[in-house]
């Protein structure tokens, strides 16, 4: 079975993001990039299968600027055996980006589609359920755990209050949740290994998809800081003043 698995090039997890001064959007000037931590936990969940046997060939995908191609080498270092990036210089939103997976899917014909459930730079949680739609597949979102057994795949996933097990028959789509799996960390002859491994160089063009923004971003701006707290001498004195602030009746 033949996997393919999304993966997007994001502002590092351990950097805190800075807003434009103009708040046009998030400054990416000179700020360390790496690939979207839910998309590590996809990459590392389509190896584990292929090391069971359930997959055969791993293809790693990514839509993005040209220095996507380091977050794609990565993939290939953990262990996809082949790369294709979409040139794609601008923003491209989410729904653009199901209908380019989309396009890859139905060329490549893959088994199962593993995705991060959402990337930590906008946080849409969008693309895979986008992707599902428009190929109408069937699809475990937020997964904890995934199984193959013969063309079905059970996805244990994560829901209000517990956990939900569902049965996908093949080809289908899987999102990735953080409770899935722990990334490994690509060894240095395996980093080496990834400079020869093939990728190919697209564009939104050779696939015949449009992704002119349909959304306008207005203005950006950081969360309030958070206000000092207060001491009280009493219980009598907390609850007086959670009054006062509107907390309790």
């Amino acid at each position: 079975m033949k996997v393919l698995v999304a993966v997007k090039r994001v502002i590092d997890y351990n950097v805190k993001p800075r807003i434009k001064m103009d708040g046009s959007g998030v400054d990416l000037a000179n700020v360390k990039m790496s690939m979207n931590p839910f998309d590590e936990i996809a990459v590392e969940e389509a190896i584990r299968l292929r090391e069971k046997g359930a997959a055969t060939e791993i293809v790693a995908v990514s839509v993005g600027p040209a220095k996507a191609q380091e977050t794609l080498r990565t993939a290939l270092a953990m262990g996809a055996d082949r790369a294709i990036h979409v040139v794609c210089e601008e923003s491209v939103e989410p729904l653009a980006v199901a209908k380019l997976l989309k396009a890859i899917a139905e060329e490549e014909q893959p088994g199962l589609f593993i995705l991060g459930k959402q990337a930590i730079d906008d946080d849409s949680n969008q693309v895979g359920q986008m992707l599902g739609a428009l190929l109408g597949w069937p699809q475990g979102t937020f997964a904890s755990k995934v199984e193959i057994a013969g063309d079905t795949v059970n996805v244990t996933r994560e829901v209000d209050g517990g956990l939900e097990t569902v049965a996908l028959t093949g080809p289908a789509i899987v999102t990735t949740d953080l409770r899935l799996n722990e990334p490994r960390y690509a060894s240095l002859p395996n980093i080496m290994k990834a400079k020869s491994k093939p990728m190919a160089q697209k564009t939104a063009a050779d696939y015949g998809v449009d992704i002119s923004p349909r959304i306008e971003t207005l203005r950006v701006v950081e969360p309030a800081k958070r206000s000092a707290g207060i001491k009280v001498g009493s219980v009598d004195e907390l609850v007086a003043k959670l009054k006062s602030m509107g907390v309790v009746a």
